[in-house]
């Protein structure tokens, strides 16, 4: 099973829409889900931070995770955005082989 989740903060709605929607696009991702209120509180340059955020969460192959990331990087706002790969350990094996099947083309 090679299935992961992409766990992603943007810093509004439309930016997670624009970046899932082209990953969906690409076939690096079969979904992406987009949360869009989430309150972050964080360091950044030596200050502890407090802001609003959409999460995005993404589903992809193991394979293509760098991809993924490279073109997160791409189309994001931030210098530093969180993109964390979370291994999908068991769940609906239908569900499963769905994002196998639409993944696929993206090759990898």
């Amino acid at each position: 099973m090679s299935a992961f989740l992409i766990y992603i903060t943007t810093g509004d709605s439309a930016e997670a829409t624009r970046i899932g929607r082209a990953l969906v696009q690409s076939r690096l991702a079969a979904c992406a889900n987009v949360q869009e209120k989430a309150t972050s509180i964080y360091r950044w340059e030596g200050e502890v931070r407090e802001d609003s955020e959409a999460v995005l969460i993404v589903k992809t192959r193991e394979a293509l995770i760098e991809r993924v990331t490279e073109k997160v990087i791409l189309l994001h706002s931030y210098d530093c955005p969180c993109i964390v790969a979370l291994r999908i350990e068991k769940g609906n094996p239908a569900f499963i082989e769905w994002i196998e099947s639409e993944t696929r083309d993206a090759g990898s």
